[in-house]
């Protein structure tokens, strides 16, 4: 999707479709999640004055959204049988393997953004990052969908046809 909103080929409309304001709004929910952490968890860290840690922040927030949205399909295909064997309860090791992914990429870029190591920090912080990324979501709609607060409706029923013997014939 964002490929092809880059590109500048149309936009398929329906669920799902995010748009530009809407990756805006993702990417600021999950830099503010990923600060939230850094403050809770003890072993995620951020260095720096404040503007460097904005900043820095932004930036590990597209890491981490690049490398969920890269390897977490392949690994959900290629594992789908660890996902069934232990009812989905991989996907916290799976989410914080990716968060240690997503350190070790910003430490290579010289980003002060640091998890200590699987247990507890990569481990929890994943946990804690997708339950309040969750919320977040929840409460405040990502642009994508026209009609945030207002379900649809089903279309109205085709008008009934009334019986006529000729009709019949």
């Amino acid at each position: 999707m964002l490929v092809g909103v880059i590109a500048g080929y149309p936009r398929l409309e329906g669920r799902g479709t995010i748009t530009g304001m809407g990756i805006l709004i993702r990417l600021g929910v999950s830099a503010f999640t990923l600060w939230l952490a850094t403050l809770v968890i003890d072993g995620i860290t951020v260095e720096g004055t404040t503007g460097r840690k904005v900043l820095t922040l932004v930036v590990v927030a597209a890491i981490f959204g690049i490398v969920n949205a890269v390897l977490r399909p392949i690994i959900k295909t290629i594992g789908c049988w660890a996902y069934l064997l232990t009812l989905g309860l991989i996907s916290f090791v799976v989410n914080a393997l990716l968060l240690m992914l997503t350190s070790w990429i910003a430490e290579k870029l010289d980003l002060a953004f640091h998890v200590d190591g699987f247990w507890p920090a990569a481990l929890l912080g994943a946990l804690f990052i997708g339950v309040v990324s969750w919320v977040i979501n929840m409460v405040i709609p990502d642009g994508g969908d026209k009609d945030n607060n207002r379900r649809r409706q089903p279309p109205p029923p085709p008008p009934r046809q009334q019986y006529r013997p000729q009709n019949y014939r």
